[in-house]
């Protein structure tokens, strides 16, 4: 980098580098629950308690699976910068908004698989449109997994007529209970931007970017939202990746992993030319939830549904921002 290094510390450039990474990973209605402070080679990652859906996401599971994003964001960032990485997850319990600390090692050559996962993160966006008619190859969906899959999270590609299926009955009782859930869809248009003097707080979804068609494309399922019969969504899935991301256990380190997989795939659908959205909604309900694991035969809970596909059109626009000062916290 061109600027002077701080000893034991991070130089004005790259601290903008890890800032910018971290900023742009995603979130539940893009709240951005999250913020960053350097100490010394350390950078710790906090998540914003003051940032809540107390309706959608009551026990905050969907908070920290968004911070889990923006950790894979952070140490793609630090490696980047030619550092190895060590990661300790909740590594003071008495500050259990310290979800992690990276510390940057000795230097170390850049990796390409690295270097094409940064170059993703600029490009990576929400896509809500429906997806083309361009089937997504099995071995397109396997190297999305595989992106994703670690020792403590699994990625199952949901494949055949039965658990495709299954799934989009599940879908379907999930929209319609969020059509009538009056406090989900207050709390839906609290975070949907409307008009330009909305923008200058950098969260939430942009209504534009909202498309009135029907499940599974937005993922967000709003009053006016058409919701298609069971076998229309099959047909719909059918012509589509979808990938459900699981855990053994349901505790915030799960959550945080499963959000860290996430974003580890969705960067690789990215690099490969491919789209993809997000859904947990459905998963909010227990019944739902408990339904899916046993459909599919999961191992453990299922955290977070994606979606890939091939865009159609022109792509998705950038979701707004917050500033890197409300972000980054200096020593």
């Amino acid at each position: 980098m061109a600027s002077q290094v701080v000893p034991d510390g991070w130089s004005a450039a790259e601290t903008q580098v890890l800032a910018d990474a971290v900023i742009r990973a995603p979130s539940v209605h893009n709240i951005q629950p999250w913020t960053v402070r350097l100490a010394g080679r350390d950078v710790q990652l906090r998540e914003r308690e003051d940032i809540t859906l107390p309706h959608f996401d009551p026990h905050g599971r969907d908070r920290t699976l968004s911070c889990g994003a923006a950790l894979a964001n952070l140490e793609l960032a630090v490696r980047v910068l030619g550092r190895d990485v060590t990661t300790s997850l909740y590594p003071d319990p008495s500050q259990p908004d310290l979800v992690a600390t990276v510390t940057a090692g000795a230097r170390r050559a850049l990796g390409t698989v690295d270097l094409h996962r940064y170059g993703a993160i600029s490009r990576r966006r929400s896509y809500r449109r429906p997806f083309t008619g361009v089937l997504v190859s099995e071995h397109e969906v396997a190297a999305v997994a595989q992106a994703g899959t670690t020792s403590e999270v699994g990625v199952l590609p949901v494949r055949g007529e039965r658990d495709s299926a299954a799934v989009a009955a599940l879908l379907v009782t999930a929209a319609q209970t969020s059509k009538r859930d009056r406090g989900y869809q207050r709390e839906l248009a609290l975070w949907t931007i409307r008009d330009d003097r909305s923008h200058r707080h950098g969260v939430g979804i942009i209504a534009a970017d909202l498309t009135a068609g029907a499940l599974p494309w937005a993922g967000l399922v709003r009053s006016a939202t058409d919701v298609p019969r069971c076998d229309v969504l099959l047909r719909r899935l059918e012509q589509e990746g979808l990938l459900v991301f699981h855990t053994p256990g349901d505790s915030p380190a799960d959550h945080l992993r499963a959000g860290y997989a996430l974003q580890s795939a969705w960067l690789t659908a990215v690099d490969a030319g491919l789209v993809a959205s997000v859904l947990t909604q459905p998963l909010h309900d227990p019944g739902i939830r408990s339904a899916m694991a046993r459909s599919l035969g999961l191992p453990g809970y299922p955290q977070v549904l994606m979606r890939v596909g091939h865009s159609l059109g022109t792509p998705a626009p950038a979701s707004l921002r917050r500033a890197t000062g409300e972000v980054l916290v200096r020593p």
